[in-house]
């Protein structure tokens, strides 16, 4: 069995095994485990925390690389500038898919005691969290574009890498990758340097990948645990299912169509061999922390260029959020429902585009999913400012008992994004032959 096989395998089983351990074993209606359960510490020691050491490295490193593996500057404009079009298009159409069903289907629309009873219980749970309150009010969608402006520009790179903030060290690779690549011969030792320091994260990366079964198990046994496969089926089980079609078909019907059109490539033969870095990202929760098996499955099991991979990953997972984006326009136009507000026509084209816009920021923003779904909120409030209706930002409570399973799903998304954005940009930016043979 090759290796690809055998770790998918074993991802696989480490979930199920997860699931059913924190079902029967761990969940109890009446006490809920929290975060400080050994189930997350586990997790979090043997996985997230492996991981997320070696994502700042790892971005530093393969974006500064890419750049000088490209070397033409009018190239690397062309792959910017299609990298750029591809991630603002696919996350537009992501919310529209999202917009639309929800708009359909109309989860909100519940009996009157039922919504008063599951408003009434998300307020209470979202008021009773003071922290989480904090950092969530006084946001608007202006302060989180100037805080992506100032991540773009930053004054101390060490700081930035330090946060982690890793859009401004995107730039900063980008500028030193360009200045290396202008440098020819006089800058050539420091380009040996740098590909020699990602070939060696690439080696310590292939380390990690094979502790991931063992962490997605202690990960996904604390997540059942603390939500209980009940919940799934309650009153907020047709907002879940609304998601989960939504997601489901922009990552089996809309991203491989675009995938064939623009990659010319089978895009469920290319799923199937991306199958370690997607169950990771639904057993860790986490895009950054997903990098590394991303890039790694990417270029040694699905046919991505070293140049793609090497920028079109990083930069992907910092601004391209397709299942964040399509998950923020249900969740809001949800909760107006709930509340039973009807948005017109030119109040969803406000949370298409804020939504949209939103998402980029997410990766920036402290409690990125929350903030960015007060941004919406408040833009869709404030074209209601004269009718005597509002949402509550505190009913953002309502949802967040179901949050974790949503958030699993569409970071999955969010890699698969990433992923096909890489082979599509690889016809762009093929590696040059010479470099494949060394």
């Amino acid at each position: 069995m090759k290796k690809a096989n055998l770790l998918t395998l074993l991802i696989i089983l480490g979930m199920l095994l997860g699931v059913l351990y924190g079902q029967f074993m761990l969940y109890d209606a009446e006490s809920l485990i929290d975060s400080m359960h050994w189930t997350k510490a586990a997790g979090d020691l043997v996985l997230i925390r492996p991981l997320k050491l070696l994502v700042i490295p790892l971005i530093f490193f393969s974006v500064v690389v890419g750049i000088t593996r490209i070397g033409d500057p009018s190239k690397l404009g062309k792959l910017g500038l299609a990298t750029l079009a591809y991630y603002f298009g696919t996350m537009l159409i992501a919310v529209i898919i999202g917009t639309t069903l929800v708009t359909i289907i109309q989860p909100g629309d519940l009996p009157a005691e039922v919504q008063a009873q599951v408003a009434a219980a998300g307020e209470t749970s979202f008021d009773s969290d003071t922290v989480l309150k904090g950092k969530v009010e006084g946001q608007s969608m202006g302060g989180a574009w100037n805080n992506i402006l100032k991540q773009v520009i930053p004054s101390n790179i060490v700081t930035e890498m330090a946060a982690p903030r890793p859009l401004g060290l995107i730039v900063f690779a980008m500028v030193l990758g360009l200045a290396l690549a202008a440098g020819g011969e006089r800058t050539k030792p420091a380009r040996d340097f740098f590909d020699a320091m990602f070939e060696g994260l690439m080696i310590m990366i292939q380390w990690v990948i094979w502790l991931t079964p063992l962490g997605v198990f202690f990960l996904l046994a604390w997540t059942v645990g603390k939500i209980g496969l009940a919940e799934l089926i309650g009153p907020l089980g047709s907002y879940m299912g609304v998601v989960f079609v939504g997601l489901l078909f922009h990552m089996v019907v809309v991203l491989p169509l675009i995938l064939w059109l623009l990659g010319g490539v089978n895009p469920y033969a290319f799923m199937a061999k991306m199958k370690p870095a997607l169950l990771t990202a639904f057993g860790t929760d986490s895009s950054s922390a997903t990098l590394p098996v991303t890039m790694e499955t990417a270029e040694l099991e699905a046919g991505c260029s070293k140049r793609a991979s090497n920028f079109v990953l990083p930069l992907g997972s910092t601004i391209n959020m397709d299942g964040t984006a399509l998950y923020e326009a249900v969740a809001v136009v949800f909760l107006f429902q709930l509340y039973g507000i009807d948005l017109s026509m030119s109040q969803l084209i406000i949370v298409v585009i804020t939504a949209t816009l939103a998402a980029v920021g997410a990766a920036g923003i402290p409690s990125a999913g929350l903030v960015t779904m007060v941004i919406v909120i408040s833009a869709v409030n404030g074209s209601l400012e004269g009718t005597g209706l509002m949402l509550p930002v505190a009913a953002i409570g309502v949802i967040l008992g179901v949050d974790r399973i949503l958030d699993m799903c569409r970071t999955t998304v969010n890699v698969w994004g990433d992923a096909v954005g890489a082979r599509i940009m690889t016809r762009l930016a093929p590696d040059d032959p010479q470099e494949v043979a060394d």
